[in-house]
C-alpha cells in the first residue's frame, strides 16, 4: 500500500510589491510618529521659552530680591528669638517671621507660574550680614537687629515694592506689590519704634 504524498504548503498570495509597500507604510508610520513627537517637543520648548520672555528683566530681578529679603529676615528673626532677651525684641521678630514667611511663600509661587526660578536662601551680602549678626549678644545684638532688619532691610524692601508701580510691566506682579506695600510700611514703623526703645536702653 503506498503512503500518499503529503499536500503542498499554500504560496503567499502577497507580491514582492505588495510586501514592499507594506515595508514602506510602517517605516513612514514610525516616521510619522516620530515627527508628532518631536513637534510636541519643540512646541512645549516654545511655550517655555515664550513665557519667560513675557516677564521683563526688572520683574525677574523684583522677585529674585524680594524672595531673598524675606529669607534674610526670617533667618536673622529667628536669630532673634534665640539670643534675645528684650520681650519687644522677641515680639517684633516673631512677627516678622510669620509675616515674610506668607509673603515668601505666595512669591515663590507666583515666580513659578512665571517661570523664574527662585533663590533658596539670602543673597551673599545678606548673609554675610546675618553671619555678623549672629556673633553679637545682649544690648549690642539688639540695637543692631533692630537697625540693620527692622529698619535697614525694611526702607530697601518698601523702595523696592513702591518702584514696582512704575517700573513693572506684569499685572499680576504690579498687583501683588502694591498688595503687599502696606504691610511693609508697618512693619517699617514698628521698626522704627523698636529701634527708639532699644537705643534708649544702656
Amino acid at each position: 500500500m503506498k503512503t500518499s504524498a503529503s499536500e503542498p504548503t499554500t504560496p503567499s498570495t502577497a507580491s514582492p510589491a505588495t510586501a514592499g509597500r507594506s515595508v514602506s507604510m510602517s517605516r513612514a508610520g514610525k516616521i510619522a510618529g516620530a515627527a508628532a513627537l518631536g513637534l510636541l517637543f519643540a512646541l512645549s520648548l516654545v511655550k517655555i521659552v515664550y513665557a519667560d520672555e513675557n516677564i521683563s528683566h526688572w520683574d525677574k530681578s523684583f522677585l529674585t530680591s524680594a524672595i531673598e529679603s524675606d529669607d534674610a529676615e526670617i533667618k536673622a528673626s529667628e536669630i532673634a528669638l534665640q539670643k534675645s532677651s528684650n520681650a519687644d525684641v522677641k515680639s517684633f521678630a516673631q512677627k516678622m517671621i510669620e509675616a515674610h514667611q506668607k509673603t515668601s511663600a505666595d512669591m515663590k509661587k507666583l515666580a513659578a507660574q512665571k517661570n523664574v526660578e527662585a533663590p533658596t536662601e539670602a543673597s551673599l551680602a545678606q548673609r554675610a550680614k546675618i553671619d555678623v549678626l549672629s556673633k553679637l549678644s545682649g544690648a549690642s545684638f539688639d540695637k543692631r537687629y533692630a537697625s540693620m532688619i527692622g529698619v535697614s532691610a525694611h526702607e530697601d524692601a518698601v523702595k523696592l515694592f513702591q518702584s514696582a508701580n512704575t517700573k513693572s510691566k506684569d499685572a499680576e506682579i504690579k498687583q501683588f506689590a502694591t498688595a503687599t506695600l502696606p504691610t511693609l510700611q508697618s512693619h517699617l514703623a514698628m521698626a522704627n519704634d523698636l529701634k527708639a526703645k532699644v537705643d534708649s536702653e544702656k
